[in-house]
């Protein structure tokens, strides 16, 4: 008996277990853990906005601008990010034929749902931060 590639998918889907080497789900997790994913992804989500008071509203970026907000993103590093979020599905890259050409990265649903997560994360990294730092002085001082 033959099965399809749908079942085997299927088959599959029911047997992700990260915690096993082969499993791809690993390389997902590899991936949504880099701290420009979860930056970009907030950055579309609209948390930069928050800034200025706005609401967390998604919105679609210009490359340029998404360079601007993320200090320290060297140019190769942003374009292979934003590559590889498009094949995962998670953002759209739109292409408008402008002089000179316009290029926007939006979320979509699926890197939205994503992001409702990373927004999590990054706020709980701003907030603790201080207690992290504060652990990490006692801890290089040997007063754990």
């Amino acid at each position: 008996m033959t099965t399809t590639k749908a079942e085997k998918r299927a088959q599959a889907k029911t047997e992700y277990d990260a915690f096993l080497a082969v499993c791809p789900s690993r390389q997902l997790l590899d991936r949504i853990s880099d701290k420009w994913v979860v930056l970009i992804l907030c950055a579309l989500g609209g948390d930069a906005s928050e800034r200025s008071g706005a609401s967390h509203v998604p919105k679609a970026m210009r490359y340029s601008e998404l360079a601007r907000l993320l200090a320290g993103v060297s140019q190769k590093m942003l374009t292979q990010t934003l590559r590889a979020l498009e094949r995962d599905g998670l953002l759209t890259r739109t292409v408008t034929p402008t002089v000179p050409v316009t290029v926007t990265y939006e979320l979509t649903d699926l890197g939205l749902s994503l992001h409702h997560l990373t927004r999590g994360l990054r706020q709980w990294a701003q907030t603790h931060m201080d207690q992290v730092l504060t652990s990490r002085e006692k801890h290089d001082a040997g007063t754990s």
